[in-house]
């Protein structure tokens, strides 16, 4: 799992972005946009709601960000980040 910033683009709003590849076998990528210094938590749940992991829990400037979300360990399934 790695995250990356660009600082250059600052948005307006916070924003969570769909996933791409969606779907993906194994990694896929998770943006989202933080308009202010901000704690950020990015979690994946399976279908029923339960937790799967958490990908990120930190302290972030603002800025556009990329998390790359590797789930070659986990069962073919559908999962939602939030």
């Amino acid at each position: 799992i790695g995250i990356s910033v660009n600082n250059t683009e600052l948005p307006k709003v916070f924003s969570l972005k769909q996933n791409f590849p969606n779907p993906f076998n194994p990694v896929t990528n998770i943006k989202f946009d933080i308009p202010k210094r901000s704690n950020v938590v990015l979690k994946v749940f399976d279908v029923t709601g339960k937790l799967v992991t958490e990908i990120y829990n930190g302290l972030s400037e603002p800025g556009v960000y990329t998390a790359d979300f590797d789930a070659a360990n986990l069962a073919s399934g559908v999962y939602t980040f939030q």
